[in-house]
């Protein structure tokens, strides 16, 4: 491959900037010869924090910005955590690598210094997902919606606004917060979302992309294939309670999936195993099984 220049385009919170320095790095360990720089811009979605995501418009909040610079050559990739993509990715803006999966788990962080929750103060959580699992795990506990990066969200916490938080440990691993976890929900107890954990390359159809294989981890992008069509069957946005979380080992995959019905409020959780080839179709049986339509 010759020379060439590849400009970034990334979110420009520290832990967007993060993510986009690591896939960055492991291209060039494997491209030397390629000359990379970063650019950052601020989204829809970081900008408006006194409202939830579903109030605002959903997901595409987070990546329109970034989907206009590649359209317009500003950028020849951009780099996004995949729970944070819309599930409907434009045609001419394919998803191109998965990188290797962090810990998808969620995670209980405390006010510094304390050992427990305080009660009569909310526990801060920003998705529908995460509150009626908490609702279940913590029945006696109030919960607030919290906006914000992550570092804003825990200067809340540490100011006292909440008893307790409820993160993606993959966010807080990738800032060096991890010591901040005080409890690791394991995929039983808190279904995480879909595509938790997992980063996604997105570039412009119709271009050679061939020096981006080097990245793409086989298990990551199927199992994130698997719990999108999970939630796509379900057609869960923003305001939707949906969990899904599939896991391959050897030739088998099992996909744990919540499913909340927003008229009744009525959750409901299973699991399927299955052939890994067969990931997408057994991810729409269990959705269909979950929304009683098996």
């Amino acid at each position: 491959m010759s020379k060439k220049k590849i400009i970034v385009g990334s979110r420009e919170s520290k832990l967007a900037v993060i993510q986009s320095e690591l896939v960055m790095e492991q291209i060039k360990a494997h491209h030397p010869e390629l000359e990379l720089e970063l650019v950052t811009m601020k989204t829809t979605g970081d900008k408006i924090l006194d409202k939830t995501l579903d109030k605002i418009g959903g997901k595409g909040l987070f990546v329109k910005e970034l989907d206009r610079a590649l359209r317009e050559g500003e950028i020849d990739i951009s780099v996004h955590s995949l729970k944070d993509m819309p599930m409907e990715v434009s045609e001419d803006l394919p998803l191109l690598a998965f990188p290797k999966r962090e810990r998808p788990t969620d995670v209980l962080v405390l006010p510094k210094g304390r050992k427990e929750m305080e009660k009569g103060k909310p526990i801060g959580s920003s998705s529908p997902r995460r509150n009626v699992q908490l609702a279940a795990l913590y029945p006696d506990m109030e919960q607030k919606s919290v906006r914000g990066n992550v570092q804003t969200r825990l200067s809340k916490l540490d100011s006292g606004e909440y008893s307790a938080l409820v993160l993606a440990y993959a966010g807080l691993k990738r800032l060096d917060l991890d010591d901040r976890v005080s409890r690791e929900f394991t995929p039983d107890e808190m279904i995480p979302a879909a595509g938790q954990g997992i980063m996604v390359v997105q570039g412009r159809l119709g271009e050679d992309y061939s020096w981006l294989s080097c990245i793409d981890d086989p298990r990551a992008r199927e199992e994130a294939a698997a719990e999108r069509a999970f939630v796509t069957y379900l057609d869960g946005g923003c305001s939707a309670p949906i969990g899904a979380f599939a896991e391959i080992e050897g030739d088998e995959i099992r996909i744990r999936g919540l499913y909340c019905d927003e008229g009744t409020g009525v959750c409901e959780r299973g699991q399927i195993q299955g052939k890994r080839g067969d990931a997408a179709e057994l991810a729409i049986t269990l959705a269909k099984q979950l929304k009683g339509e098996a």
